[in-house]
Parts: C-alpha cells; structure tokens; sequence
C-alpha cells in the first residue's frame, strides 16, 4: 500500500494516522493532586486549542504539586516549506581534515581556549569538544595536531578567561552555557563580548559558544561569530574556527 503524501505547507502532529493531530504534551501545575486537578489539567489543555483532551496520567508531586501528561488533537498547522532557521554555515571537515587545513591555510599551531563561565558548573558540554576523549565517536580538541587546546574548566569568570587569552595569544575562545534558567546566561554572555571589546581583541579573535539552548542566532545577536547547539561535535567547531580564522586573515 502507497503512503499517503504528506502537504509540507499543512504539517500536523501524527498519532496514529496521518494528519489526525494527535499528541502528547506534559506539564506541572502548582494545585493539589485531586478530581479537581485533573479538570483543571484539561480545561488549560482545551485553553491551548487542544481538542478532545484528556489526562492520561497524573502525579502528585507533594507541597501541593501534580504533573500531568495529557493526549489530544492539535487543529493548528503548520507550514514547514516557509521554515528559515540561521546555522552556521560551514562544511564540517573531520579530525584530519581539520589537522591538514591548518598545515595548508594558517600554517602554525593555533590555540583554543575553552571554559564553562560564570556560576554555571557543568563541564559535559565543553568536555566533549574540548577533552582528548570526546563524545559519541568525535575525539576532542586536545587530540587534535596544529591545536593547542585548553580547557578551563567550569564557573571560570569572564575577566579570568579573557586574561587567559591575552596570556596564551589565542585565535578562539569556546564557551559553554548548560544553565539558562532565567536567561541568566545571556548577561554572562555579553559580558565576555564586552570584556574582550574593552580590551581590544575582540576583532582578533574567534569568540563561539554553545550550550543546549544556544543558537547560532542568538549568538549571533550577543556578538559572536557562531552558536553551537546540542548534536554539534568537535570537528564541526574547528571546522568552522579555522575557516573562520582564514576568511578574516586571523593567521
């Protein structure tokens, strides 16, 4: 039996067959666990254009907290042809496509410097681009030749990473934002722009971030040169920190 075509210009969830709207969505209310809570779950759920909800799961939470997981059909669409999402725009070499374009193009050892900045105490994320080891089959930066890779660890703060640049002469600086609640990482973020600007590198240096709500648009917006989001691995980051270094004469 033929699959039936999908309208990219009409996308709607799928459940169990194409284009019936269904799906499933879960969310915490701050109201005792209860007949009532299931109600209200479902009347919020109706609220958000959802038709025909139903709670299919709930939990009390305790201190007057339930989480609810709720089924429904979604009437809205949405048109995927007309989707533009900003991406660094590179062509991702691997490890030793990396190595044999700085021997070609910059022709020295380039440094790297890599931290988790301001209260943010998770290392995971700048761990995988910058340790030996890696992530899921990607080696880091530090086993990369013609790269001097230093990572800095977590909850550096933005005038110690900055000093640490002048110090080593780097061509880039990585950071890594896990914690974003509040958006407390975008003043941190800025900062480090505006630290490195009254210092007078900014312009001589690589600046990329990353973090699992990180964009390459946001980055953008705060004054990087490129944002990096969950599923990014080394090379891709050195792909585009050689490629940039080139294209601006960084070399």
């Amino acid at each position: 039996m033929a699959l039936e075509k999908v309208d990219l210009t009409k996308v709607k969830p799928y459940g169990d067959t194409l284009n019936d709207g269904m799906m499933q969505f879960s969310f915490t209310l701050p109201i005792p666990h209860g007949d009532e809570a299931l109600e209200a779950a479902r009347i919020l759920a109706k609220k958000m254009g959802l038709e025909e909800p139903e709670v299919v799961y709930s939990e009390d939470l305790g201190i007057d907290y339930t989480f609810f997981v709720v089924y429904g059909r979604c009437k809205h669409t949405v048109d995927y042809t007309k989707i533009e999402v900003p991406k660094v725009d590179i062509e991702s070499m691997d490890k030793y496509g990396v190595e044999d374009y700085i021997k070609e193009n910059i022709k020295r050892e380039i440094t790297i410097i890599g931290a988790c900045t301001g209260t943010d105490a998770h290392t995971v994320g700048i761990d995988a681009i910058m340790n030996m080891k890696g992530f899921d089959g990607h080696y880091g930066l530090e086993r990369y030749k013609m790269i001097n890779a230093i990572n800095m660890g977590s909850q550096v703060p933005n005038e110690e990473l900055v000093a640490k640049a002048i110090e080593e002469d780097a061509d880039a600086i990585l950071i890594s934002q896990i914690v974003t609640q509040k958006n407390v990482h975008i003043p941190n973020m800025t900062e480090l722009v505006e630290l490195l600007e009254a210092e007078g590198i900014r312009e001589k240096i690589v600046l990329a971030c990353g973090g699992p709500r990180i964009s390459h648009e946001l980055a953008k917006e705060l004054g990087y040169d490129a944002g990096f989001t969950s599923g990014s691995y080394a090379n891709d980051v050195a792909s585009f920190i050689v490629t940039e270094m080139v294209k601006r004469s960084l070399i």
